[in-house]
């Protein structure tokens, strides 16, 4: 006999895991915004550091901002994708684990059904 709740258990566990999925795909689009905000700034300050530019102060310290904000954003995001990625890990083991307490029976290919 399985204890009651076992299933509604399992999809309680499943909906936290499409949840965590959800999580690890902004992380990602945020990855990627951060990178790209860093080569922006990096690429800017070069540019007006050796001249191809014309020297704006406003673009200047947007640059830093961005180079700066994407330093800052990355190492943010790489936590908590981090520990997102912790917590999938765990839940699937728990899924995995309530899935394998219900005993559930292997139908052979080779049995004639009634159906």
């Amino acid at each position: 006999m399985e204890r009651p709740g076992t299933h509604a258990d399992i999809a309680r566990i499943e909906a936290r895991i499409e949840t965590l999925h959800e999580a690890i795909a902004r992380c990602r689009k945020i990855s990627l915004a951060a990178k790209v905000a860093i080569v922006v700034g990096a690429a800017w300050l070069a540019l007006t550091i050796v001249g191809l530019v014309p020297f704006v102060p406003t673009l200047l310290f947007g640059s830093l901002a961005a180079l700066i904000g994407g330093v800052v954003l990355a190492g943010s995001n790489s936590t908590t994708w981090q520990q997102t990625d912790d917590a999938l890990a765990a839940s699937e083991a728990m899924r995995r684990e309530l899935i394998e307490q219900l005993e559930l029976r292997v139908i052979d290919d080779n049995v004639p059904t009634l159906h």
